[in-house]
C-alpha cells in the first residue's frame, strides 16, 4: 500500500514539476521514443475543451478575445521562444525576456528552456536520425504531435540552453509550465463573469471566454505551431539547397506570423528575419523592428552580408513527400 501511494505521488509530481520527469523510469527505456497513453491527456483535455462552445454559444467579444490571445501568444512563441530563446537572433532586457517567457508558457507549449533546447537539437539533426520531430524520419503524425507524447522527449536538457538556464526565473517558469495556462483560464472566467454583470450588452460570461479565449484559441495556436514541424517539411517551395527537407509555405507563414518561410530560416537560422522578399510577409519581424524602434529589443541579426540570395536560390516547388532537397 505504501509503495502504491508513493508511486501515485511520484506520478502526480511529474505532472506538477517538469524537472521531476528525470525520475520517470520510462526516460531510460531502450529504443526510440514511443507514444504513451498518459502523455495524451493534456491534448485530450485541450481539444475536448473546445466542445464547451456548444454550451456557451458565441459572441463578438468572445471571438475578439480568441483572436487577440492567439496573436499575442503566437508572437511570444515566434518572436521569443523561437527567434530569441532558441536562436539568439536579437537581444533584450531580462524583464522583457521574463514577460514573454510567461506569455509563451500560457500557450500550453511547455516552458521556454524546454522549447529552445529541443529546437536547437532539431536544427543540429534536421531530418536526420536524432531529429525529434522529422516527418521524413518518423511520419507526419509523429512530427506533428506524436513526439510530444513520449516521456523521452519531456526532459529539459539544460546544457543545450546554458545561456538562459542561468536565470532562475526562467527555470521556474520551465519547471511549473502548467501554472500560466491555469492562470489564464482563471482570469478569463473572472473577466467574463464581471462583464456579464457590468456589460450585459457584450453577451458574454466566464465559461464563454474560457471556451473561446483559452480552448479554441490555444488549440488553433498549437496546431499552427506544430505545422511548422510537419507540414513545412513536406509541402512548399525551396529557395535554398539545405541538407534538410525544409520548405517555404505561404499559408503557414500567414498563420504563424512568418515562421512558414521555413526553408529561408533553415538557410539562415540565426537571422531575425525569415521573410526575405517584399511579398514574404513576416509579421514577427515587423513587430521586432517596431520593438527595436521603441528600445525594447536591439541588435537584430541581419542576413549575412557575404551571402547573396540569388546565388543560392533554387526555387523548386515540391508539394508531396516524394520530392526532396
Amino acid at each position: 500500500m505504501i509503495c502504491e501511494k508513493s508511486a501515485r505521488a511520484n506520478s502526480l509530481l511529474r505532472w506538477l514539476d517538469s524537472d521531476s520527469v528525470n525520475e520517470d523510469p520510462r526516460l531510460n527505456l531502450p529504443g526510440e521514443p514511443r507514444t504513451e497513453c498518459d502523455r495524451w491527456l493534456p491534448f485530450i483535455f485541450l481539444h475536448a475543451g473546445c466542445a464547451l462552445v456548444l454550451f456557451t454559444g458565441c459572441s463578438d467579444f468572445a471571438i475578439i478575445v480568441c483572436a487577440a490571445l492567439y496573436c499575442i501568444r503566437m508572437f511570444a512563441i515566434t518572436g521569443f521562444y523561437h527567434r530569441y530563446f532558441s536562436h539568439r537572433a536579437f537581444k533584450t532586457s531580462r524583464a522583457l525576456q521574463f514577460l514573454f517567457a510567461l506569455i509563451g508558457s500560457a500557450s500550453m507549449q511547455r516552458g521556454p528552456l524546454w522549447w529552445a533546447a529541443h529546437h536547437r537539437v532539431h536544427h543540429a539533426r534536421s531530418d536526420k536520425y536524432g531529429d525529434l520531430h522529422s516527418p521524413t524520419e518518423r511520419g507526419f503524425v509523429w512530427s506533428h504531435i506524436g513526439w510530444l507524447t513520449s516521456t523521452k522527449n519531456m526532459a529539459t536538457n539544460y546544457e543545450k540552453v546554458s545561456d538562459f538556464a542561468k536565470f532562475p526565473e526562467l527555470r521556474f517558469i520551465n519547471r511549473f509550465d502548467w501554472a500560466m495556462p491555469l492562470l489564464l483560464i482563471a482570469l478569463l472566467y473572472l473577466t467574463g463573469d464581471v462583464l456579464k454583470a457590468s456589460c450585459p450588452a457584450l453577451s458574454t460570461d466566464g465559461w464563454q471566454l474560457v471556451a473561446w479565449g483559452f480552448f479554441v484559441s490555444t488549440t488553433i495556436l498549437f496546431h499552427a505551431t506544430c505545422s511548422i514541424n510537419s507540414v513545412a517539411h513536406l509541402f512548399g517551395y525551396r529557395r535554398f539547397e539545405t541538407p534538410d527537407n525544409s520548405r517555404n509555405n505561404p499559408i503557414l507563414a500567414i498563420l504563424t506570423f512568418g515562421e512558414g518561410w521555413h526553408n529561408n530560416h533553415h538557410k539562415f537560422s540565426n537571422c531575425a528575419r525569415q521573410g526575405f522578399t517584399w511579398w514574404e510577409l513576416d509579421i514577427t519581424y515587423a513587430m521586432l523592428v517596431l520593438f527595436s524602434k521603441c528600445g525594447l529589443v536591439y541588435d537584430l541579426k541581419p542576413l549575412p552580408c557575404t551571402e547573396s540570395l540569388s546565388e543560392h536560390a533554387v526555387f523548386s516547388y515540391v508539394d508531396d513527400k516524394a520530392g526532396g532537397a
